[in-house]
Parts: structure tokens; C-alpha cells; sequence
């Protein structure tokens, strides 16, 4: 793991990663044993952004980061949820002739993948999941749709989601699920947090 460790104002480190993958590894192993001190993780693409309180102070945060050694698959305790999805999005058949597959063979490979939130953005409840392999890579749509649906199920490049609420967006919409994965009320309001393990259901 080549980490590129820079400090962020007082109580914060960001860590600077080469790959997705590695950033998903470090998290699960930070999420697992939080070195002392340490009162938040957030992953992104290619960074680890870890927060501490006093008494931890950088260098002992450094210390304890760079000492990680990220054991890789799946964390035993990471929370797994089942979500119900009818496919019928407006992008299923372009989702098929850019794969190769047919658009049940699409439905196949998404409902039999168990996908990993790797980090969230884009707008509160939006995780971006990885695990579905080069058979679902395709790129975003040529141009972006003004409003996506709450509820549509998408893909983009490596990744899978589920719009949280009604937005713009341009990821192709292979379906729809009636799942909250965004409620203020609820607690935590996000369903889909890093590390959490995603399986999509085919609902008819």
C-alpha cells in the first residue's frame, strides 16, 4: 500500500491512495480496530480522510495508519442489506448492447453480484458500490438526463448506485426500487454507508 499521508488542520490526516481498492481495504481495517483517538473515517475514490480528538495528535494518528496492514475481503461485521429492484430502466437495453450480454443477462449479473458501498457523494444517500467486475463497466450517459427519479438503480463506469432523491444525473438506469436509502428520520438516515454490503433483488 503506497499511502501518502497529509495533514489536515488540527485534528485530521488525509490519506492519499493509488487505487480504489486500497482505499476500501484501509477503511474496512481502520472501521475494524479505529486506531485511539480516531472519531471518524471517510473514504473516497482515492483518499481516507481520518479524524481524531485530543489527546491523539497527528503523528501518533500517523503512526497507527501507517502500521495497518489491510487483510482484505470481506469484513466479518459489515452490515448487509437486500434491496428489491423492478428492471425496467429507460438504459437496460443500451446497458446490453454495450456489455454484450443480453438485458437478462444484465439482471443476472447485478441481483448475483454482492456489491460493497465504497464511498458515498454526489448528494446525501448516495453510495457508489463497486463489486460487479468488467461485465457491468459502461460509461455514463453522452448527456445527462435533468431529472433522474428517486429510487432509479444506475451504472457508471465501475460502479452501481441508487438515486436518493429526484436529481440530474447521468448514469445508465437499468431499474427502480422502492427503498428508502436516504430518510432524515431514520437513524442513520443513509442506508448505503461505506463498507456496507449491497444485494439487488429482482422484483417483478
Amino acid at each position: 500500500m503506497n499511502a501518502r499521508l497529509h495533514r489536515c488542520g488540527e485534528h485530521a490526516v488525509l490519506v492519499e491512495l493509488d487505487r480504489l481498492e486500497e482505499v476500501v481495504a484501509l477503511y474496512d481495517a481502520l472501521a475494524a480496530d479505529p486506531p485511539p483517538g480516531v472519531v471518524g473515517i471517510v473514504p473516497a475514490a482515492r483518499t481516507v480522510l481520518v479524524r481524531f480528538e485530543p489527546p491523539a495528535r497527528h503523528a501518533m494518528v500517523e503512526s497507527a495508519i501507517l502500521a495497518v496492514r489491510p487483510a482484505g475481503g470481506r469484513r466479518a461485521t459489515a452490515d448487509e442489506v437486500v434491496i428489491p429492484v423492478v428492471y425496467d430502466g429507460a438504459d437496460l437495453a443500451d446497458v446490453a448492447a454495450l456489455t454484450g450480454l443480453t438485458e437478462r443477462e444484465v439482471v443476472a449479473v447485478h441481483t448475483g453480484t454482492l456489491w460493497t458501498v465504497a464511498f458515498c457523494g454526489f448528494a446525501p444517500g448516495f453510495g457508489y458500490l463497486i463489486g460487479g467486475g468488467p461485465r457491468l463497466a459502461v460509461p455514463r450517459r453522452p448527456e445527462s438526463r435533468v431529472r433522474v427519479p428517486t429510487g432509479a438503480v444506475g451504472l457508471a463506469g465501475e460502479f452501481s448506485g441508487v438515486y436518493p432523491r429526484e436529481s440530474p444525473g447521468g448514469w445508465q438506469l437499468i431499474g427502480r426500487t422502492e427503498t428508502a436509502v436516504w430518510d432524515i428520520a431514520a437513524d442513520p438516515p443513509a442506508l448505503l454507508r461505506p463498507g456496507v454490503r449491497v444485494r439487488f433483488t429482482e422484483e417483478s
